[in-house]
């Protein structure tokens, strides 16, 4: 059996996986580490080859890693999956336009200031509520974009992206508000 050498052009074929919005997120994670182990400009240590070849391939290992890296970023995440969907079947997100679903941008800025709220007051039991609300919320939008996705409703598909990232922001901002308060908590161990 010859090795074979992963491409890059696509990373869903780089990860092994196959093209669309599930995810193995275990087998994604499992690929990432021997990619890694593989690609690694370190495992490359060593003499020289007296034709070069090291250092060839060294240099070509350093952006092989980069891209294994910001690949496995793009497919962990439902909202740069999502676009990343999109871009390849040619429908490019608006990064400018603005969610126009004003029941969402109500909600949205609801949870928003619920969070603010609970930060200031440093109350960890709303803010986990709040990490609950938000996971469920994105996967129904992750539903949603699925359903879109597979029906190549474009629109619809675009305008939930939209509102995933906001969701994958706001989900970001509720873990760094309990890591930031669990640390407080660690803290207090040591007075």
């Amino acid at each position: 059996m010859t090795y074979k050498p992963p491409s890059f052009d696509n990373f869903f074929a780089l990860f092994e996986q196959p093209i669309g919005f599930d995810m193995d997120m275990a087998l994604l994670h499992t690929r990432l580490r021997q990619l890694q182990q593989h690609f690694h400009p370190d495992k490359l240590n060593g003499d020289t080859a007296a034709d070069g070849t090291h250092l060839q391939q060294h240099s070509a290992a350093q952006p092989n890693s980069a891209l294994i890296n910001h690949a496995y970023h793009i497919l962990s995440n439902p909202d740069s999956r999502a676009t990343y969907l999109l871009e390849l079947a040619g429908q490019a997100l608006d990064t400018n336009a603005t969610i126009s679903d004003l029941d969402f941008l109500d909600d949205a800025m609801d949870l928003r200031i619920r969070l603010e709220e609970a930060t200031a007051a440093a109350d960890l039991v709303l803010i986990q509520t709040l990490k609950t609300t938000v996971a469920a919320r994105l996967n129904d939008f992750s539903a949603r974009f699925q359903t879109a996705y597979r029906a190549q409703d474009w629109a619809a598909a675009i305008d939930t992206t939209q509102k995933l990232k906001f969701l994958v922001k706001l989900d970001k901002d509720i873990s760094r508000a309990i890591d930031s308060l669990d640390t407080h908590d660690d803290d207090d161990l040591y007075v």
